[in-house]
């Protein structure tokens, strides 16, 4: 999970700092109250476009007088609310946990704790693609015969399940989940396609609740942030190499000898063939909400309105910082648009439900990006180092601490709800 060449540092050792702290981490440490002075310092290290802007409250505040109407008195930070609709789905925070594939950072006992985590907190969660192709769906319960399509190399979960499966993930997911909160996402490749994953999630029992419940998508993709144009890469042995030839592009001598790449077909995406996906996905799954995921191209925008007049739920744009299990060197801070550009390409017409990710850890990272015109913000690295740093709270304490920022940011700009954000909160050196 280290960050890739060219690209701005990531925090790591803050969002472990937030994870183990909760909400405290959101301040200075408190010993230091009266000893020390806290002012504007720069920031640490490189920044992104999104990095350098403000978040900028006016001095006369129209609608904290209306809340105070409301509530008869002086509102606080605490009045405002987080919950919001993402996706077809009603999330306890704008905030969901973005895809998560075959890689084995997001797979065994640390991907099913990932699950449960973002299952109590009522946050969405997208499994991500080539799950299938590489672990198995995951129907046998019991002891696994290794390399069997539907037993792979690997431990079996807690309670039953495959911890590296799909099936896993989801059933860890859905054991969790509150009443009337999250939602799950599967994304479906060119090699999930040919495994039928939707077929096999829309017709399992074990996602019958989660259809019944309106909380079931499924996601499909065009690319992500970290490289796009290119299909989802891994390293592999020779002798897992051998297993997979069927089914994915193979090099050998890419890596030096040692080692295979392993990559997915990208795909092929025009205009028509987006419509087209998208009404097979509504008239073959009637009862899943359809999500759309974007790489950061230069016709993003173009892309996005095809998708919402398609009939999509939401929109997911990956932006250029966005991170991934492997990716060729030259892509790191060197190919497809940042976040920021990708947000201003939308604004004109931005679509009802967009969801963005792309190096999201803090709270005025997140709230820019709402202003800017997203729905929610997509929890990826942060998630998966949170859950790592403590493996029953970690992502719990982490989103205390990010659900604080984000309603003291909010309020800040005088506001109670992130859906009353707009573009004229975000301040922007590039426009002034």
């Amino acid at each position: 999970m280290s960050r890739g060449p060219a690209a701005p540092a990531f925090p790591e050792d803050e969002v472990r700092r937030r994870a183990r702290s909760g909400a405290a981490a959101a301040f200075p440490a408190a010993e230091d109250y009266g000893r020390v002075l806290f002012g504007a310092a720069p920031a640490a290290g490189p920044e992104d476009g999104l990095d350098r802007m403000r978040l900028v409250p006016p001095v006369f505040m129209a609608d904290r007088l209306k809340k105070l109407i409301e509530l008869g008195r002086e509102p606080m930070y605490d009045d405002v609310e987080l919950t919001t609709g993402i996706g077809g789905f009603t999330a306890a925070l704008p905030v969901y946990v973005s895809a998560l594939g075959s890689t084995s950072a997001a797979g065994g006992d640390l991907g099913l704790a990932l699950s449960r985590q973002a299952a109590r907190l009522g946050l969405p969660m997208v499994i991500g693609e080539n799950v299938v192709p590489v672990h198995g769906y995951g129907r046998l319960e019991g002891p696994e015969t290794p390399g069997t399509p539907d037993a792979p190399d690997v431990r079996q979960g807690p309670g039953g399940g495959l911890p590296t499966t799909l099936l896993g993930r989801l059933r860890a997911y859905a054991g969790e989940l509150p009443d009337g909160l999250g939602g799950l996402a599967v994304q479906q490749s060119t090699e999930d396609a040919d495994a039928e994953v939707w077929n096999l999630v829309y017709s399992d029992p074990a996602a019958r609740p989660l259809l019944d419940s309106g909380r079931l998508a499924f996601e499909l993709k065009t690319g992500q942030g970290a490289k796009p144009g290119l299909g989802g890469m891994t390293v592999l042995d020779t002798a897992a190499a051998a297993r997979f030839g069927d089914r994915y592009g193979l090099d050998a001598a890419a890596l030096g000898g040692r080692h295979v790449l392993r990559s997915s077909s990208p795909g092929t995406f025009t205009a028509e063939i987006l419509r087209q996906q998208i009404r097979l996905m509504r008239n073959n799954f009637p009862r899943a909400r359809v999500w759309v995921k974007l790489h950061p191209g230069r016709d993003v925008a173009e892309a996005a309105r095809v998708a919402v007049a398609a009939g999509a739920d939401a929109v997911t744009v990956d932006g250029a910082e966005g991170g991934t299990g492997w990716a060729p060197v030259a892509f790191a801070g060197r190919v497809g648009l940042p976040l920021a550009a990708c947000l201003r390409r939308l604004a004109a017409d931005p679509p009802p439900c967009l969801l963005v990710s792309g190096r999201m850890w803090e709270g005025a990272r997140a709230v820019k990006s709402l202003a800017l015109g997203a729905r929610a913000v997509g929890l990826g690295r942060a998630a998966l180092l949170a859950v790592a740093e403590d493996p029953e709270q970690g992502l719990i304490r982490f989103a205390e601490c990010l659900a604080l920022e984000m309603r003291l940011l909010v309020s800040a700009l005088g506001k109670y709800s992130p859906d009353a954000l707009d573009q004229q909160d975000v301040w922007s050196p590039e426009g002034d």
